[in-house]
């Protein structure tokens, strides 16, 4: 109410008002609207935050999982092709906008993800460790269940997610990708604490099989047993329950600001505030809006087709659509599915080191774009090639895994540190201006922008899949033996 008075009476001041009287409400009245400016930042941040909150806290939980399954090791493979097969569910909302327009409620569409991806959660900490018998073996059955729904549900906000925050000013676009890079940054953190995957090098013995202790009595050398060093994880300071119930609460946090975004009065003004500085351009452009980018246009505007406002012409749609595809398959599926063989040669240390700063750059990426926002094609081919020229040196540490470059030196360490920092960080910035531009052209412009980003993580995961699980390319080296 207070806004609505104070608006008033600097738009129109009574004839008696004092200067000083009139300044004093001025200063009042911005003082207001910054809160509410910093409130929808806020829950535009809390909103992001549960887009990838739930897969990317599953990831980080591995090694605490890990053992107490039947799968084993194999697990992450079978979480990458679920992930990939949970694709059904932005295809189906891309096709939903492509051929029915204006059918598909996304309000009600988002509600509902979220709300499946909270008990999805909560029900993961009570059954992740049952066990099924599939043909005489036994399946986490469960557990790869309840990792397929919430991979329905992640998936599916790339393209629900950021349409919606067409609803809102520009500036909290960039917000949202603060909050969806912290989806990774706080579950990592928690895992931190939680001590997932802390590890020592302890004694141990290693004893040679009967035909190495047949060859070494025929030299009349002794078979006694050779000492060497086992990998010990320490125990969890809580569970792996605990830790599911947090994702559950995080994804309940994400419903709570999704509501408040839709029925807070401060944040209503807002939303009401950025579609008057459209005015009836954008109600005259509602219709052709929904599906510039797909039409098929016939004849001599073939040639200068264009998309949303008209700014870019299709050659560059195609760049900026290229670019996006390339950067999310290297930051989500091809340089993630061999972080571990270009780390843990340099030692536990750095792999975690280079996981945690990877996932702080995300967001930090996407707080410099807020304050430094560019739209410059020609800078985002530059950042391109640069960060996957980083990622390069990446894949090539990788490769040469057990034994990469500087193996044994500290400059290695953090060398391959901040190979992860700086990669993660400028296709991060990437990724939010590709963002920023189409949120410019409209409201089917980031529907295709969720498309491309789910299109170009799936290429990525079936590449590489093949590579690291079927021919074995990468070699993972022993981290407490191996000797280069």
């Amino acid at each position: 109410m207070s806004h609505w008075i104070c608006s008033a009476f600097i738009l129109d001041p009574p004839r008696s008002c004092w200067q000083a009287d009139l300044n004093f409400c001025r200063s009042f009245c911005t003082k207001e609207r910054s809160n509410m400016s910093l409130l929808t930042h806020v829950l535009a941040c809390l909103f992001g935050m549960g887009s990838w909150v739930t897969i990317c806290g599953l990831w980080v939980e591995l090694p605490l999982i890990v053992p107490q399954v039947p799968e084993g090791w194999y697990l992450p493979s079978y979480l990458s092709v679920l992930i990939q097969v949970a694709n059904i569910g932005p295809l189906f909302v891309t096709l939903m906008h492509r051929f029915r327009p204006g059918k598909l409620n996304e309000v009600a569409v988002i509600y509902f993800i979220v709300s499946f991806g909270t008990l999805a959660s909560l029900l993961l900490g009570f059954f992740w460790k049952e066990t099924v018998v599939v043909q005489g073996v036994l399946r986490s059955v469960p557990l790869l269940l309840l990792t397929f729904f919430i991979s329905i549900v992640d998936c599916t906000s790339s393209v629900t997610f950021l349409p919606f925050m067409m609803q809102l000013k520009p500036e909290y676009l960039t917000t949202y990708y603060i909050g969806e890079g912290l989806s990774g940054l706080v579950p990592a953190m928690v895992a931190l604490i939680q001590g997932v995957g802390v590890m020592k090098c302890v004694n141990g013995t290693q004893n040679l099989n009967l035909n190495e202790t047949a060859q070494l009595q025929g030299r009349n050398e002794s078979a006694e047993p050779l000492d060497y060093l086992v990998p010990h994880y320490l125990p969890a300071k809580f569970s792996a329950e605990a830790f599911f119930f947090f994702l559950a609460a995080m994804m309940l946090v994400c419903l709570v600001a999704f509501l408040l975004l839709n029925h807070l009065p401060a944040v209503t003004r807002e939303r009401s505030v950025s579609r008057s500085r459209r005015g009836i351009t954008a109600r005259n452009a509602k219709a052709p809006e929904r599906k510039p980018m797909m039409d098929s246009i016939k004849g001599e505007q073939k040639i200068n087709s264009k998309f949303g406002t008209g700014t870019y012409s299709w050659p560059q749609v195609l760049y900026i659509f290229v670019i996006l595809a390339w950067a999310n398959a290297l930051t989500n599926s091809v340089l993630p599915s061999i972080q571990s063989y270009s780390c843990l040669p340099y030692g536990n240390q750095a792999y975690h080191w280079s996981a945690t700063m990877a996932s702080v750059a995300n967001p930090v990426a996407c707080f410099i774009a807020m304050l430094y926002s560019q739209r410059s094609l020609v800078l985002m081919g530059f950042l391109s090639a640069f960060g996957s020229l980083i990622g390069m040196y990446i894949m090539g540490m990788a490769v040469l895994s057990p034994c990469p470059l500087l193996v044994n030196d500290t400059s290695g360490v953090v060398l391959i540190v901040a190979a992860w920092t700086v990669f993660v960080l400028t296709l991060s910035y990437v990724k939010v201006m590709v963002a920023v531009i189409l949120r410019d052209e409209g409201h089917s412009a980031l529907v295709w922008c969720g498309a491309v980003v789910q299109l170009g993580s799936m290429l990525g995961a079936v590449i590489m899949f093949p590579l690291v699980n079927v021919y074995s390319l990468f070699s993972s080296g022993d981290p407490c033996n191996t000797k280069c």
